[in-house]
C-alpha cells in the first residue's frame, strides 16, 4: 500500500507563482483548480513545466479540477464542457489520471430531471477519459442548492450519488469527497465515508464545525449560522478514523487542503492554518512511513 499523500489545492493561474513559495513547508501533491473556464491558458504546457519543477522537488500534482457547470446552455457556463474536455486531453503532462469538478445542473430544476442530461454529458466525457487513461470525480459541494434548486452540481446528496452512477455504472468515474459538505447538511460523515469510499477517487482537506446548541434553540432556518467550514485540525473531524477507514479500502489517493474558508485561520492566517493542517493530516495517517525491516515480515 503506498503512502496517502497530503497537498492543497492552488488556483491554475497562480500555481507557478505560489507553489515554489509554500512547497518547502512539506506539501507533497498539488490539485491544480480552474474557476467555470480555463481562461485561454496553454494547459499543456503548464503541465509540462509544473512536472518538472516538482519532479525535482520530490512532489506530485495530484488531480485537475474544473468547476463550472456543463449541463446548461447558459452562456455564463459556455467553456465548462470544452475545459472538462481539454483538462482529460492533457491530464498526462500533468502526471496524473484524474480530473474532477462539479457534474452542473438544469439550473434551478430538481436533481432528478438533470440526471438525463448528465448522462448524456458525461457518457460522452467518460469514454473520452477512459481512452485517455483518465478517471472522473465529482466534488460533494452544494453551492447554495438543494435538492429542488441550483445552478452548479447534483452530487451533493447520496441519493444523487445513487442515481447518477445507475445512470453511468462506469468504473473511471467516481467522487472527489469531503466530510465538510455533508456535515454542514446535518449528515454523518463517517457511515457515508465506510458506505461509499469504494468509489472515491480524491479527498478534499476540509472539515466543519457544527454548533448543535444553536440549531437545538434556533433550528436551521433562524437568522443564526450553525455551520462552518473549517480547515482539517481545527473542525469536527477525527481525521485519523477517516484515514483509518482509507487505508481499510486500499485507498492510495491524497487528501489535499481546500483553504479559504475557514473563519479564523484565513486572510493573514492562511497559510498558519494550512501548514497546521498539513502536520495535523500526517500525524493522523501515522507520521512518516517507515519501512518494517526483514525480520518482520
Amino acid at each position: 500500500m503506498n503512502q496517502i499523500k497530503v497537498g492543497t489545492l492552488i488556483r491554475g493561474d497562480k500555481a507557478e507563482k505560489v507553489i515554489p513559495k509554500i512547497i518547502d513547508y512539506g506539501f507533497e501533491t498539488f490539485s491544480i483548480t480552474f474557476w467555470e473556464s480555463l481562461g485561454g491558458m496553454d494547459v499543456k504546457e503548464l503541465g509540462k513545466r509544473l512536472t518538472d519543477y516538482l519532479g525535482q522537488k520530490g512532489s506530485s500534482i495530484s488531480s485537475l479540477s474544473i468547476f463550472g457547470n456543463p449541463l446548461t446552455d447558459d452562456p455564463e457556463f459556455k467553456d465548462s464542457i470544452k475545459g472538462w474536455e481539454i483538462l482529460i486531453d492533457n491530464a498526462k503532462y500533468f502526471g496524473t489520471d484524474l480530473v474532477t469538478g462539479f457534474t452542473g445542473r438544469i439550473i434551478d430544476e430538481s436533481i432528478d430531471k438533470s440526471i438525463p442530461k448528465f448522462k448524456q454529458v458525461f457518457g460522452e466525457l467518460a469514454k473520452r477519459a477512459e481512452a485517455n487513461g483518465v478517471r472522473i470525480a465529482f466534488e460533494n459541494c452544494d453551492m447554495g442548492g438543494t435538492w429542488e434548486k441550483g445552478n452548479f452540481n447534483i452530487a451533493h446528496n447520496p441519493t444523487a450519488w445513487e442515481m447518477m452512477f445507475d445512470a453511468l455504472p462506469n468504473d473511471n468515474i467516481g467522487l472527489q469527497w469531503e466530510p465538510c459538505h455533508q456535515m454542514v447538511s446535518l449528515i454523518d460523515p463517517m457511515p457515508q465515508l465506510k458506505e461509499w469510499v469504494h468509489k472515491i477517487f480524491n479527498v478534499h482537506g476540509k472539515d466543519a464545525t457544527v454548533d448543535w446548541d444553536i440549531i437545538k434553540k434556533y433550528g436551521i432556518d433562524g437568522p443564526k449560522q450553525f455551520a462552518w467550514h473549517r480547515t482539517p485540525g481545527f473542525g469536527d473531524s477525527n481525521w485519523t478514523d477517516i484515514i483509518s477507514i482509507l487505508r481499510m479500502n486500499n485507498y492510495e489517493g491524497s487528501i489535499d487542503i481546500e483553504g479559504y474558508h475557514d473563519p479564523v485561520y484565513r486572510g493573514n492566517l492562511e497559510l498558519t492554518g494550512q501548514v497546521h493542517s498539513l502536520n495535523y493530516l500526517k500525524n493522523c495517517r501515522g507520521g512518516d512511513f517507515i519501512k518494517n525491516p526483514k525480520e518482520w515480515m
